[in-house]
């Protein structure tokens, strides 16, 4: 079971979990969810997902080096600072692997599977809404 999680960069929530059975790319996984991202809204994606901006024009990935040519120092800025950025994301996807259910093999139901990433995902976003209480009071 393999899944793909969208993620809002400015308050780490998760907004949309797409789940697919067997061994698929995540950028196929994107492709096929048919996520309703605006046309206007910024994705940022691995070096995986070259093809993307075919599909949104919006949207930035790292530059990657060929076998005959190696990146400029802009180009590797410019890496580095999506990284920078898209950690953001790695960080959500730590905490998602905590509940092990990303981490190793599912051994339930495979219909079952999607219900509870979902479930995982509410309980993520009620912490993340119970921390940012606690920060204000």
């Amino acid at each position: 079971m393999k899944s793909q999680v969208l993620v809002n960069q400015k308050t780490q929530e998760i907004i949309c979990v797409a789940v697919r059975e067997g061994k698929v790319h995540d950028f196929r996984i994107w492709k096929e969810s048919q996520i309703g991202i605006g046309k206007k809204t910024e994705l940022l994606a691995d070096k995986g997902c070259q093809g993307i901006k075919n599909i949104h024009n919006h949207s930035r990935t790292p530059i990657k080096k060929t076998k005959k040519k190696s990146l400029s120092k802009e180009q590797k800025k410019f890496n580095k600072r999506l990284a920078k950025e898209r950690i953001v994301v790695e960080h959500v996807h730590r905490r998602l692997k905590i509940f092990r259910i990303l981490s190793s093999r599912y051994r339930n139901r495979r219909r079952r599977f999607g219900l509870r990433i979902n479930l995982i995902a509410g309980i993520y976003n009620y912490e993340l809404y119970l921390s940012s209480q606690q920060a204000i009071a």
